[in-house]
This record gives structure tokens, C-alpha cells and sequence, in this order.
């Protein structure tokens, strides 16, 4: 999953990007786990997982979800403009996540309803992916993205699948994108939407020689402990 940033969008890019290596090593600090610790348990090597903290090396999409479910992180706290919170564990039932009141508020003045589209915060990942954040603030029960296949990009950066908790919902908006679910694959373009269970293995790329866009949802990949998401490949 991945978005092109518009001009003017508080884009993570260059040296901006160590603010969500600094945000990811933030995160695991506070929960006391050492660097190899959250690379031995993520089975990647610790000198990848120190340049994706000090913002020498962009995540794939996969490698990023692995990282925030083993730091109990919403994907949007990644982003420029989130609260710096204490990461919490997921919760442990559908039923515990369904009680967590919207973006976290347990308070005080509603969040910001409206998001305008010149003001979206954005990240870069690795392969020529980028997300934007469509919602107006912080929501730690569903990852609400406008996102970008760039030619040739895909979300696991390799020909591997990956699967997670969660269900994912997604519509193309411009260009093709080739969604492989198990051993099908799909050919989508502009219009067509899916829905499917993260569980599965899958792998979303663009086969085309122009940028993909398309609208993406990922609810409840934060459902159960986050210790015990599963992941294939390398």
C-alpha cells in the first residue's frame, strides 16, 4: 500500500524520513527492548533494523507493519503531526478493541473532523511507495490511507507474500494494480475495488508503466497481541 504525496503535503522524505525511525526506536525504548531484541523477533538483522531507526534506509510496507505490531503502534503515529503517546499493547479480544473509544480519545475536545487534501501528512517507503493519511487525526483502530503504487513497486518489495491480522478494503482510483491472494491473482483498475482477509497471503504491485492510486482501509491489525502477528518471507 502506498500514495504519491502532493505538492505541499508534510512529506517524510530525505533527511525528514528519521522522524519515523525516531518515532519506531522511541517506541521500543519505552518498552525496554533492545534493538536486537525487536530484530531477533522480527528476524531481521539488527543493522537493517538501526538504519531504518536513524533514517538511513526506508522500511517496505511489510517490514513497517511488522515493526509497529511488535511495538503495539498504529500505523498513523508514524506520521509527522501524531502525538507522542506510551505504545500499548493491542487489544487482546475484538471485543476490547471495539471499546477503545474513536482516535483514542478519552476526553477533553473532539478530534478534528476534515482533512484537507493539500495538507495531508505523507511517508516514503522503500521501492517508491508512499502513504498519505486521510484521517484529520490520530485513530489507533483502522489504518485510513490514500495510497501510490509507483511503476514496478510492489507492497512487500520482493515477489514474496505477507499476511497479517486484520481485513483489508481497498478501490482503485488511476492506473492497474495486481493484487496476488493465496494463489490467485487479480488485475484491478480504476473503479474496481476488493476486500479480503489480511490473514491470507498477499501481495499488492503495479505491473504498469504509470503510477497506481488507490484508497486504503485496514481495520483491526492491531486486534490481538501484536507478539503473535504472523509474517511470510524474508
Amino acid at each position: 500500500m502506498c500514495a504519491m504525496a502532493k505538492q505541499g503535503a508534510n512529506t517524510v522524505s530525505g533527511d525528514d524520513s528519521a522522524q519515523v525511525g525516531q518515532r519506531l526506536r522511541s517506541a521500543r525504548e519505552q518498552l525496554g527492548l533492545s534493538l536486537r531484541e525487536v530484530a531477533r523477533r522480527l528476524d531481521i538483522s539488527a543493522s537493517a533494523l538501526s538504519q531504518i531507526e536513524t533514517g538511513k534506509s526506508r522500511p517496505s510496507v511489510k517490514t513497517l507493519y511488522a515493526i509497529t505490531s511488535e511495538l503495539g503502534l498504529s500505523m498513523d503515529q508514524l506520521f509527522a503531526d501524531a502525538p507522542a503517546e506510551t505504545p500499548q499493547p493491542a487489544p487482546a479480544t475484538p471485543e476490547e478493541a471495539a471499546s477503545t473509544p474513536p482516535n483514542g480519545q478519552q476526553g477533553g475536545p473532539p478530534p478534528p473532523v476534515v482533512q484537507l487534501a493539500e495538507s495531508r501528512p505523507s511517508i516514503e517507503l522503500d521501492a517508491g511507495v508512499t502513504w498519505q493519511r486521510l484521517t484529520a487525526a490520530h485513530d489507533p483502530n483502522v489504518d485510513f490511507l490514500h495510497t501510490t503504487y509507483h511503476p514496478g513497486s510492489s507492497s512487500s518489495g520482493s515477489e514474496k507474500l505477507v499476511r497479517h491480522r486484520g481485513h483489508e478494503y481497498g478501490v482503485v482510483l488511476s492506473g492497474e494494480l495486481e493484487l496476488t491472494i493465496g494463489f490467485e491473482t487479480y488485475r484491478l483498475g480504476p473503479g474496481d475495488s476488493c476486500s479480503f482477509d489480511s490473514n491470507e497471503p498477499h501481495r499488492l504491485a503495479n505491473p504498469g508503466s504509470e503510477p497506481t492510486t488507490a484508497i486504503w482501509f485496514v481495520i483491526g491489525r492491531r486486534g490481538s497481541d501484536p507478539r503473535g502477528v504472523s509474517f511470510e518471507g524474508d
